[in-house]
């Protein structure tokens, strides 16, 4: 019995002084595995995200009243249809960019949803504080001007945390 002891503590210290090192080498292997999966993963979802910064920043420029109305010949439409311009316009820049949540952070998103959601409640009650004989021309340059009035808006705020964001991610 002794002389079994003899041969089997030693094998048994040996066998587990193996398992250590091999168990330590294999959790290091998948540790280079995962970081290199990781590295080129991020080669390929980099220059996606500087995109969804891109377009999410030419979106909140896009939904300025300078640029919403710069296209438009209001001196043609009435209050009313300058309004509805304005809000399909918005509406569509947002639909169209949707799928770039995916990219920022939640933080930024609800900024960028803040300054949409703001900037049709500044649109519509610029409308409503316009006397009603005003013309759409009017209503243009008030909302330019009301808009340029407010110091740092919405927009800006969004446009900085994208640009906070794009900066930490370079």
């Amino acid at each position: 019995m002794i002389e079994l002891l003899k041969y089997c503590v030693p094998a048994l210290c040996v066998l587990l002084a193996t398992w250590l090192v091999m168990h330590k080498f294999y959790k290091s292997e998948e540790e280079k595995r995962l970081w290199e999966l990781k590295r080129l993963s991020q080669k390929e979802i980099s220059p996606l995200r500087m995109r969804a910064y891109e377009r999410l920043a030419l979106l909140l420029e896009r939904t300025t009243p300078e640029h919403l109305l710069i296209e438009l010949n209001v001196g043609e439409m009435t209050i009313l249809q300058v309004q509805q311009h304005i809000m399909r316009t918005i509406r569509m820049e947002y639909e169209h960019n949707l799928s770039q949540q995916v990219y920022v952070s939640d933080e930024v998103w609800q900024l960028i949803l803040s300054a949409r959601d703001q900037m049709v409640a500044f649109v519509n009650s610029m409308a409503q504080q316009i006397p009603p004989e005003s013309s759409a021309l009017d209503y243009a340059k008030v909302l330019i001007t009301a808009y340029g009035a407010n110091g740092k808006t919405a927009n800006d705020q969004a446009i900085q945390a994208l640009r906070d964001e794009a900066r930490a991610l370079l």
